[in-house]
């Protein structure tokens, strides 16, 4: 079982920054993919941004320049540094990981989800 545990969501003007963590925990032999989807309302989850084992990044285009995605491996931990929020990104953010478990099982483990919300 590997776990992961969201935090740092919350309301945020527009213009605003917010920083979200996601730790790993469990039974985990190594995480090649870690990051973010979201969902508004109405809508389906899309992917925001992963980052790879190595360190290459992808983007929603929506994002490019202003969210930026990062990695302590060590710590089995991803953060989500959002700037310039924009109502738009208002939603439920998960936390995805895929990799290995100690027993070299694949997984594929999402968070609870923590709620980001970009209003004046």
């Amino acid at each position: 079982q590997v776990q992961l545990v969201e935090s740092g969501g919350g309301l945020v003007q527009p213009g605003g920054s917010l920083r979200l963590s996601c730790a790993a925990s469990g039974s985990i032999f190594s995480i090649n993919v870690m990051g973010w989807y979201r969902q508004a309302p109405g809508k389906q989850r899309e992917l925001v941004s992963v980052m790879q084992s190595g360190g290459s990044t992808n983007y929603a285009d929506s994002v490019k320049g202003r969210f930026t995605i990062s990695r302590d491996n060590a710590k089995n931990t991803v953060y989500l540094q959002m700037n310039s929020l924009k109502p738009e990104d208002t939603g439920v953010y998960y936390c995805n990981a895929l990799g290995f478990t100690a027993t070299m099982r694949n997984f594929a483990s999402w968070g609870q989800g923590t709620q980001v919300t970009v209003s004046s």
